[in-house]
C-alpha cells in the first residue's frame, strides 16, 4: 500500500490550500479538478484564477531540470522505468498494454512494475471480481499514487529533449491533444469515492473498484454491507446521459452473470427526462454537483504537509 494519502484526502487539501483559505478565495470545483490533475500531490500553492498553461510554464517547464532531477532519485534514470510509467499514463492502464507500448517482455516488465511499486510511483488496482470464464488471464491496472508524475510522465518526459533546451512548442501541440480529457481520471476516482459517502449511513460499502475482462467493463461495481450488488457507469461528455446509459449497463451485467440489484450512472452534465423517470430505489443518479458534497467540512486539519520542494 502506498505512503501517500488517498486521492480524495490529497484533492481536500488542494481545495482548502489553494481555494477555500487562499487569497483568491477560488471556489470552482471544476477547474480546481482540472488544475489538480496537473498539480495533485506536490503541495505547491496554485493560483487558480491563473490561466493552467501559464502556470505549467511557470512551474513545470522553467523548472525541468530541477523537478527531473528530483524524480530520477526515484526512478534511478532508468530508460524502462520511464517508457513504463508514460505508457501507464497516456494508455489503459492495463499493465499487458503498458508492456506492449513500452516494448518490454513481461518478466522484464513486472520486475520494473514491481519496483515502481516499491516505490511509491504506482498501487496496483485488480478487477472488482472474476471473469466468466475463471480460465480467462485478467491484467491488473495500474494507479499513480500522485497525479503530478501521471502529469509529468504523460505530458514532460516524452518531450524532455526539447523542454530541456527551453524549447516548448513540441510539448504545447502535445498537451492540447491530451488537455480535454486528462482530468477524466480523477473524475472517476473522485466518483467511487461519491458512491462510498452516498451509502455510508444506509447501507456502508465493504468493496469498490472496477470491472474488467478481455472482452467487457463496468466503471462501477460495489458490494455493501448487506451484500447488495451495485454495478455503475460514468459519462463526461457534454451531453445529458439517455436510458441508452442505462441499457448497456445492464446488458454489460447480463453478459458477465452479475446480478446487480442496484444501477448507478453518474453524468456529469445531467440525464434526459427519459432516463430521470426510471430513477428509483434500483437506479441512483449522480451529477456535477453531488461531487461537491465531498468537499463539505473543509478546515485547515484537512491540509497534507509536504516535505518535497516547492516551486
Amino acid at each position: 500500500m502506498s505512503k501517500f494519502p488517498s486521492l480524495l484526502s490529497q484533492f481536500r487539501s488542494f481545495y482548502f490550500k489553494n481555494g477555500v483559505s487562499s487569497e483568491t478565495k477560488f471556489d470552482n470545483l471544476e477547474d480546481a479538478i482540472e488544475y489538480f490533475a496537473v498539480f495533485g500531490g506536490m503541495g505547491w500553492n496554485v493560483n487558480m484564477t491563473q490561466e493552467l498553461d501559464e502556470i505549467i510554464q511557470d512551474k513545470v517547464l522553467k523548472n525541468y531540470r530541477y523537478i527531473h532531477g528530483d524524480i530520477t532519485k526515484i526512478t534511478q534514470s532508468n530508460k524502462l522505468y520511464h517508457a513504463l510509467l508514460s505508457a501507464i499514463a497516456t494508455g489503459d492502464r492495463r499493465e499487458h498494454s503498458a508492456f506492449k507500448k513500452a516494448q518490454v517482455g513481461r518478466h522484464d516488465g513486472e520486475e520494473a512494475i514491481d519496483f515502481l511499486v516499491d516505490h511509491d510511483l504506482l498501487d496496483k488496482d485488480k478487477s472488482q471480481a472474476k471473469p466468466l470464464d475463471t480460465k480467462e488471464e485478467v491484467s491488473q491496472k495500474l494507479l499513480f499514487t500522485l497525479p503530478f508524475m501521471r502529469f509529468w510522465f504523460a505530458a514532460i518526459s516524452p518531450y524532455y529533449k526539447s523542454i530541456k533546451e527551453g524549447n516548448f512548442t513540441e510539448f504545447f501541440k502535445a498537451w492540447q491533444n491530451l488537455k480535454p480529457e486528462f482530468s477524466h481520471f480523477i473524475y472517476e476516482r473522485l466518483v467511487l469515492e461519491l458512491v462510498k459517502k452516498s451509502f455510508e449511513k444506509s447501507d456502508p460499502i465493504q468493496k469498490i473498484g472496477s470491472y474488467w475482462d478481455a472482452d467487457n467493463a463496468l466503471d462501477i461495481l460495489a458490494k455493501t454491507k448487506s451484500g447488495k450488488i451495485i454495478a455503475g457507469t460514468w459519462k463526461f461528455s457534454k451531453s445529458k446521459a439517455k436510458k441508452s446509459e442505462l441499457t448497456k449497463l445492464k446488458a454489460t451485467c447480463e453478459k458477465i452473470d452479475l446480478p446487480a440489484d442496484i444501477y448507478l450512472i453518474f453524468s456529469k452534465n445531467g440525464f434526459s427526462n427519459e432516463l430521470k423517470s426510471e430513477k428509483g430505489e434500483s437506479l441512483k443518479l449522480y451529477t456535477f454537483k453531488h461531487l461537491s458534497t465531498l468537499m463539505q467540512d473543509l478546515s485547515p486539519s484537512d491540509i497534507i504537509e509536504h516535505t518535497n520542494k516547492m516551486y
